[in-house]
C-alpha cells in the first residue's frame, strides 16, 4: 500500500493517544502492534479497518480480519461498524469460519463437495473408534486429541517431525494416517483441516494463489501471540508480495501453549515478514501504576520477550498487598476481610475477583463465602459439586452409604466402562425393586447375558464390598427403622476431623477414587482436554479430611455436600463475588483481584522450567494486569493436599519482585525459600567431595533451614542434605 496519511485528522480518531494514532495510520510495509493489557488495541484494530476503507479508499471486500472466538468476530465487526458501514463487506472472521469459507469457494481443489460437514471432536473420536474398534472410548478421544494436536503443528502423517513431537506414542504414524484415509473416503473435515487445507492449496494451486492475492490486499490477526504453528504457516501463505499484513498482539499475554499456540509466532513476525515497524500500545488505561510495576517485575525476567513498560494514565494508587497466611482456611477469610472491606467502602460484591491457577481451589472459596453471607459466581467452570468427576466419586460414596441409591448406582456401574450395559443395570434395578431395594445384592443374583458382563458387574460387587469393610460397622441400607438415628446425627454437628490424617475419611476417599478407576479415568480425560478432573478428585479428597473415617463421617460429609451444593443453587443475585481461573481471566477486568495460591509447587510448579516457566509468568501478569484499583496476593504457609497437610515455600515468582513494590499483611515470609527450592529439584545431577556422583530424587521445605535434598548417590547410599549448609555438594551440568 501506498500514501501518506491526512494532515487533519478525522473526528473519530480525537479519543485516541499519540501511539494508538501511529498505529491507525500506518500503512507502507508490514506492522506488528505490540498492545500491552489495558492499552485499548481493540479500538485501534477496528478504528483502522474503519480508516482504511472511509479515509484510504480501501475497498471492504479487500481486507480479512481474523481472530480466535466468535464473541471476539462480533465485536470487531459491530464497533468497526459503528464508525463506517460499509465494514459490514469486510470478511471479519475467525480462523476456522475462514478456513470453511474458503474452503467451499474452493471445494474442488481440495477433492470436497461443497456441502461437506465439519467434524468435532466428538465425530474424529468415533471416526477414530471405528478405524479401531480395539481402543476404548477414552483411548480413541485420547488418539483423536493427538492427531488435533499434530494438525496445530502442521504435522502430515508423513512429516518427518512427527516421530520427534509424538515420539512418546507406539505407530501413531500409523494410525493418524488410517484416520486421514477414513476422513477424505468420508468427504468431511475436522477443526484442523480448516487451517491446514486452505494452506496447501494455496501452496500448491498457482491459480487460486494468484486470485486470492489479487482480492485480498490487507490482512489483520488480532491476539496474534494466541495463534499456532499452522496459523501461522495459513498467514504466510495467505500475504501475497503486495500485501499489508498487520497483527495485534501482547508476547507478555501469550498464555495458551497447552492448547498449541506458540508465542515465537509473535517475536520472530519481524523476521518472517521483512519490512515490519513495531508500535508499542504502552499507555494503560486500566489500573494503577504500583500494579503495573509489580507485574512488569515479574514478566520481565523472561528471556522471550519484545519488551515493553507499562505507564498508567490514572496514577500510582495503592501499593498492592502480599498476604502471608496459614492454610487455605485462613485464606479464604482473607478474602472475606478484603470483601467487606470493599463493601464498606461503597463498593459492591461484583468488584471483587478472587483468581486461582486451578480449579479444584475453588472448592473452599464456594464452601467459606456463601456462609458468610457473600453471593458467589462461578466463571469458565461448573460449580465443584455439579462437575461430571465429582459427582463420580460422591455416587460411589452414596451407594456405600445407601445400597438403595439407584441414582447413584447407574452413574457408576458402568464408569468406568466394565462392559454393565443398561438392560443389565436395568434388570438389577427390576429385581432390587422386587425384593427389599438391596442393588448390590441384586447385582450377584441377576445373571447377565455375556461373559463380560458377568465379570464386569462381578468386579463392581467386590470393590463396592471391600468399601464397605473398609467404612466399617453398620447397615449403610438406608431402611425406614434407620432413619431417627440418621436425623438425630444430622442435627448435631459434624464430627469434627480427626488429629491423625490416618484416621481420616480422606483416606477411605482417595482409596474409593482409586479402586474404583475413576482416578485413571479423568485424568485420562486431561490428558485428552488439558482440564484439571484429576485435581478436583484430590481437592474432593481435601474436603472429607474433617470427616472422622466411618459411617457416620460419610453420612454427615455427604450432608455437608448437599447442604453446600443447595446454598449454592439458591444464588440468583446479579451482584456476586467472581470465582475464576487466572487463564480465564484473559480479556476481563476487575475494581479488586485477588491472586490466590502463590506457593512453590502449585504456582508455579516445581517442573516448570524453560518454556513452560515463562509460560507460567505470563499468566501470572495477566492475572495481576486484571486488576484496576486493588491487587492481593495471597501465600499459604501450608496446604492440603490428599487430605494432608504440606508445607509449602513461597513462590518463586514472589522473589522476583522488588520488595518496596508490595505491602505485607500477616507473618514474615522468606522469599529465598523459593529460589532454594526452584535450583534443587527431583533429577538434578550433583557431586559431593566425599561421595561422589549423584541425583536429587526428593525436595522438601525446612523451615528456616530452606529446604532438605535427598540424594540417592552411584554408592547405592541415599543421603539428606541441607544445601544451604552442605559446601560439598554441588550441581552438575549435564
Amino acid at each position: 500500500m501506498t500514501g501518506s496519511p491526512e494532515r487533519a485528522l478525522p473526528p473519530y480518531l480525537a479519543g485516541l493517544n499519540p501511539d494508538q494514532v501511529r498505529a491507525v495510520l500506518h500503512e507502507n510495509g508490514n506492522l506488528l502492534i505490540l498492545a500491552g493489557a489495558g492499552s485499548g488495541k481493540t479500538r485501534v484494530i477496528t478504528t483502522k479497518i474503519a480508516w482504511l476503507i472511509r479515509e484510504r479508499g480501501v475497498a471492504p471486500e479487500s481486507i480479512l480480519a481474523v481472530t480466535f472466538t466468535n464473541k471476539a468476530a462480533a465485536e470487531m465487526r459491530e464497533r468497526a461498524c459503528a464508525i463506517e458501514p460499509a465494514c459490514e463487506r469486510a470478511n471479519l472472521r475467525t480462523f476456522h469460519s475462514f478456513g470453511a469459507w474458503f474452503l467451499r469457494r474452493n471445494a474442488a481443489a481440495a477433492s470436497l463437495d461443497r456441502d461437506f460437514t465439519i467434524y468435532d471432536d466428538d465425530d474424529s473420536t468415533t471416526l477414530v473408534k471405528a478405524a479401531f474398534p480395539d481402543l476404548s472410548r477414552p483411548e480413541a478421544s485420547r488418539l483423536a486429541s493427538s492427531i488435533a494436536r499434530a494438525k496445530d503443528y502442521g504435522l502430515a502423517p508423513d512429516d518427518p517431525g512427527l516421530d520427534t513431537q509424538f515420539r512418546g506414542m507406539r505407530e501413531f504414524r500409523r494410525m493418524y494416517a488410517e484416520y486421514e484415509r477414513r476422513l477424505r473416503a468420508t468427504g468431511n473435515v475436522d477443526f484442523g483441516d480448516l487451517i491446514a487445507m486452505p494452506s496447501r492449496i494455496l501452496a500448491q494451486d498457482e491459480a487460486i494463489r494468484k486470485r486470492f492475492h489479487q482480492r485480498v490486499r490487507v490482512i489483520m490477526v488480532d491476539e496474534y501471540q494466541d495463534s499456532n504453528v499452522a496459523q501461522f504457516a495459513l498467514l504466510k501463505a495467505l500475504a501475497g508480495p503486495d500485501s499489508y499484513v498487520c497483527v495485534v498482539g501482547d508476547d507478555d499475554q501469550s498464555i495458551y501453549r497447552f492448547r498449541g499456540a506458540e508465542v515465537r509466532n509473535i517475536l520472530s513476525f519481524p523476521d518472517e515478514f521483512p519490512g515490519t515497524d513495531i508500535i508499542r500500545l504502552e499507555t494503560n488505561y486500566r489500573s494503577f501504576q504500583n500494579i503495573l510495576d509489580v507485574a512488569g517485575a515479574v514478566v520481565a525476567k523472561n528471556e522471550g520477550r519484545l519488551g515493553k513498560t507499562l505507564r498508567a494514565e490514572r496514577g500510582p494508587g495503592k501499593k498492592p498487598v502480599l498476604a502471608v497466611l496459614e492454610d487455605h482456611e485462613e485464606e479464604a477469610a482473607y478474602c472475606v476481610r478484603v470483601i467487606d472491606a470493599r463493601l464498606r467502602a461503597g463498593g459492591s460484591f461484583s468488584d471483587v475477583a478472587i483468581l486461582y491457577r486451578t480449579n479444584a481451589q475453588s472448592l473452599t472459596f464456594e464452601k467459606t463465602l456463601p456462609k458468610a453471607g457473600i453471593p458467589v459466581r462461578l466463571v469458565g467452570a461448573v460449580r465443584f459439586y455439579e462437575r461430571e468427576e465429582v459427582k463420580d466419586a460422591l455416587a460411589v460414596l452414596a451407594l456405600a452409604s445407601n445400597p438403595r441409591d439407584e441414582v447413584a448406582f447407574r452413574r457408576v456401574v458402568n464408569k468406568p466402562a466394565r462392559g454393565v450395559g443398561d438392560t443389565t443395570a436395568g434388570a438389577v434395578v427390576d429385581m432390587a425393586y422386587a425384593s427389599g431395594g438391596d442393588l448390590l445384592a441384586s447385582c450377584q443374583a441377576v445373571t447377565p447375558r455375556s461373559a463380560k458382563s458377568k465379570a464386569g458387574l462381578a468386579s463392581f460387587v467386590a470393590f463396592m464390598a471391600e468399601l464397605s469393610r473398609r467404612l466399617g460397622p453398620g447397615s449403610g441400607s438406608g431402611n425406614a427403622a434407620d432413619a431417627g438415628s440418621a436425623a438425630d446425627f444430622s442435627m448435631a454437628d459434624p464430627p469434627a476431623g480427626p488429629q491423625d490424617p490416618d484416621h481420616a475419611l480422606s483416606v477411605l476417599v482417595e482409596w474409593a477414587i482409586r479402586e474404583s478407576g475413576l482416578y485413571e479415568y479423568h485424568k485420562g480425560q486431561d490428558a485428552i482436554a488439558g482440564t484439571q478432573k484429576a485435581s478436583n478428585l484430590d481437592e474432593l479428597v481435601n474436603a472429607a479430611s474433617d470427616y472422622a473415617l466411618g459411617r457416620e463421617g460419610l453420612s454427615a460429609f455427604l450432608e455437608a455436600v448437599e447442604l453446600d451444593r443447595a446454598l449454592s443453587a439458591g444464588e440468583t443475585s446479579s451482584e456476586a463475588v467472581t470465582l475464576i481461573t487466572m487463564h480465564n481471566t484473559k480479556g476481563l477486568e476487575f475494581p479488586v483481584v485477588v491472586a490466590t495460591g502463590l506457593e512453590q509447587g502449585l504456582f508455579p510448579r516445581d517442573d516448570d522450567e524453560g518454556e513452560d516457566l515463562e509460560e507460567q509468568r505470563r499468566l501470572f501478569y495477566v492475572a495481576m494486569t486484571r486488576a484496576k484499583d486493588e491487587l492481593h496476593l495471597t501465600y499459604c504457609r501450608r496446604r492440603l493436599y490428599r487430605g494432608r497437610f504440606i508445607d509449602s515455600p513461597p513462590s518463586k515468582f514472589l522473589a522476583e519482585i522488588p520488595k518496596d513494590l508490595f505491602t505485607v499483611f500477616g507473618g514474615r515470609i522468606d522469599l529465598g525459600a523459593a529460589e532454594a527450592r526452584s535450583t534443587w529439584k527431583p533429577g538434578t545431577a550433583v557431586f559431593h567431595d566425599d561421595h561422589g556422583y549423584g541425583r536429587v530424587v526428593k525436595v522438601a521445605p525446612a523451615g528456616n533451614a530452606g529446604v532438605v535434598v535427598m540424594v540417592r548417590f552411584e554408592t547405592g547410599r541415599t543421603l539428606q542434605f541441607f544445601p544451604e549448609y552442605a559446601r560439598k555438594l554441588e550441581i552438575i551440568k549435564e
